[in-house]
């Protein structure tokens, strides 16, 4: 009786351990995949891309995990692209400048002064213009998947202040590695320094560059504002980011997991521009708190830049010009 007792306990045990792997295999992830982020933990786009793993995790049940990469861990943006062309890095949340040297078509949607302000640039985007433009990625080996904010970029500097355009001739003005932004600087007068994002406080220290050009939270996170004082508001550009992955990676996952991962993209966007406006509007006053001196340019010296850049038009948008009059259109 014993006996029998002991083995029919030894029997359950095991029935029990073989019920627990079975539930334990259950929550082993199918997929491990890794996300690009060259922002800091607290930054707006990188919360969205945390917001993005997390809502993709919880609606595959465990099955697909991403792993979030912060403060450029994974290399600066072109790197990052590079990668994923190559399949090195899953997912990435990149600006528009350097993406453009793969999808010329983007240029577009970052020339200078094109927009009137963020509703102009969100009506684009949300309509049938920006889902043209996500729709323009063939043989770039990535897939678009959503929008995200990145505010306006505005000029800042170290000697002295921008404050009508004769003030840009002669400043080393640090740029992303853009063809683009390259020939914007060119354009108003000043001479502009390709660099990555990491250098640029170093090189502000030490005069290296005179200056650069961002957004209110870029400016703030990076503490480049402890280095160069003068903040010039004149939005040259509004450039949105997009969330992306790559096609080698995309092309493995079954179609459920597309879907769930392509309606956490634009769910983590939308979180994402809440958090940037607060995050903007936090920025700003943090600035200003700080004793910069913030310039805003007046109207007419604003259109004296406009005017500066008009023939780039021409250069980088000779074969959109319908979709440049449909931009400019929707912000009337």
């Amino acid at each position: 009786m014993t006996a029998l007792l002991i083995c029919g306990t030894a029997l359950f045990l095991a029935a029990c351990a073989g019920a627990s792997g079975g539930k334990a295999d259950s929550n082993i992830p199918e997929f491990v995949l890794t996300y690009a982020e060259n922002q800091a933990e607290d930054y707006p786009t990188t919360q969205g891309a945390y917001k993005f793993a997390e809502l993709v995790k919880e609606r595959t049940h465990g099955k697909v995990e991403i792993l979030v990469n912060a403060g450029g861990r994974l290399g600066d943006e072109k790197t990052v692209i590079e990668q994923m062309q190559f399949g090195g890095v899953d997912f990435a949340r990149v600006s528009l400048s350097p993406l453009a040297e793969y999808v010329p078509k983007l240029n577009v949607l970052q020339m200078p002064y094109l927009y009137t302000g963020p509703d102009h640039m969100w009506t684009v985007l949300e309509g049938q213009i920006g889902d043209d433009f996500l729709g323009s990625f063939e043989n770039s080996s990535l897939v678009p998947l959503s929008w995200y904010d990145a505010g306006a970029r505005n000029f800042y500097t170290t000697g002295k202040p921008i404050e009508r355009l004769e003030d840009m001739k002669g400043l080393n003005i640090r740029v992303q590695e853009s063809g683009l932004m390259e020939d914007t600087i060119e354009a108003l007068g000043a001479t502009p320094v390709p660099m990555a994002f990491g250098e640029v406080y170093s090189a502000l220290q030490t005069g290296d560059i005179d200056g650069a050009e961002n957004n209110w939270p870029s400016y703030e996170s990076t503490r480049h504002y402890e280095v160069s004082r003068y903040y010039t508001i004149d939005e040259h550009t509004r450039v949105p980011e997009l969330q992306l992955i790559a096609q080698s990676t995309w092309d493995k996952l079954p179609s459920e997991y597309q879907e769930v991962i392509r309606q956490c993209a634009e769910e983590s966007a939308r979180y994402e521009r809440r958090l940037w406006k607060e995050r903007e509007a936090t920025s700003e006053k943090k600035i200003r708190q700080a004793g910069c001196v913030v310039i805003e340019l007046d109207p007419r010296e604003k259109a004296r830049f406009q005017e500066a850049v008009m023939p780039m038009y021409e250069k980088y948008c000779a074969d959109y010009v319908d979709i440049i009059d449909a931009i400019v259109a929707a912000g009337r």
